[in-house]
């Protein structure tokens, strides 16, 4: 059994996730900052016949990251796919002109820093295995800057870099970078952006090996309506 770590684990996309690849026949590794918040998760998972465990760490502490996926590997087995999609904070949204050199700090450790982190944990296990998918996460401003939130517009575009490096340089290794892109909010009654839509999606990149962006839905037009 290989392992499924997912690092922003949550009740929503997190969950839906976690159950996804569960259901595949995955051991599921849950790192967030809540310890309460995990063995909430667990226990939901283990009720769907799940094993799943939860691992404390916050993507700000190098080392706490690093630590909780090495246990993860050492407890459930070698992490094979590592999903990276933690939920940016309030205060990565200011605007463009409220946005000053310390208020990037966060954001791009966040952003940048986390996945380089998580990367290299990883790695070694799944260049062991000699296969492994490596899935980013991101809103819009990843792609299509927005200067009411100037914090992730940035970091998010430097993960995009990222990213993408990592999908050229991995994949004569069998190792497959990708991002997925959910342009609007994530809503159960979403057509393709709830949960459940997500995680499948994001399943399917997984198995399927094919590229590096995808969307979860086409971006929205950004030119005004034309007036008559």
């Amino acid at each position: 059994m290989t392992t499924f770590a997912l690092i922003g684990a949550g009740p929503g996309l997190g969950l839906a996730t976690a159950r996804r690849f569960g259901a595949a026949g995955h051991a599921v590794a849950l790192l967030a900052r809540d310890p309460q918040r995990l063995d909430d998760l667990t226990a939901e998972l283990a009720g769907a016949g799940v094993e799943a465990r939860g691992f404390a760490a916050d993507v700000l502490d190098i080392e706490s990251l690093t630590a909780a996926l090495y246990a993860a590997g050492t407890s459930l087995g070698p992490i094979e796919i590592l999903q990276y999609s933690p939920v940016p904070r309030a205060d990565f949204m200011k605007s463009v002109l409220d946005t000053g050199v310390d208020d990037l700090d966060a954001p791009l450790a966040f952003s940048v820093k986390g996945p380089v982190t998580a990367v290299n944990a990883v790695l070694p296990g799944m260049r062991e295995l000699g296969r492994g998918t490596l899935l980013f996460v991101n809103g819009s401003s990843a792609v299509r800057p927005n200067p009411n939130v100037a914090g992730t517009s940035i970091a998010f575009a430097a993960e995009s870099a990222y990213a993408r490096m990592l999908h050229d340089a991995l994949a004569p290794e069998n190792i497959h970078a990708a991002q997925l892109i959910i342009p609007g909010a994530i809503r159960p009654d979403a057509e393709h952006s709830s949960p459940d839509v997500l995680a499948e999606r994001l399943y399917d990149i997984h198995a399927e090996r094919d590229g590096f962006r995808h969307y979860a839905e086409p971006l929205p037009d950004p030119r005004p309506e034309a007036t008559p």
